[in-house]
């Protein structure tokens, strides 16, 4: 089981980003139709069988949720003060 995130969409192309680091162009047609930008879904197979793959709701609310705690996290480590270079 792998995650891909739908990056963007152009035209009638998806551009997805695999948790490896990957760009894939998919077909939007061979998608779930609920996709939109920043659709994680989950897939299986390799390569990916976009015929199966499914929005996964609760990756996504994990993955907001860390980005959107990253800046306090950053920030109790901060030490304060100028950067010296």
């Amino acid at each position: 089981m792998a995650y891909f995130t739908v990056d963007r969409l152009e035209g009638e192309m998806a551009v997805l980003v695999g948790d490896d680091g990957r760009t894939i162009e998919v077909a939007r047609s061979a998608l779930p139709a609920a996709c939109h930008e920043g659709t994680v879904l989950q897939v299986t197979g390799e390569p990916p069988d976009w015929a199966r793959a499914v929005p996964d709701e609760a990756e996504w609310m994990r993955r907001l949720n860390q980005a959107r705690d990253t800046p306090r996290r950053l920030e109790e480590t901060d030490p304060g003060g100028d950067v010296l270079l």
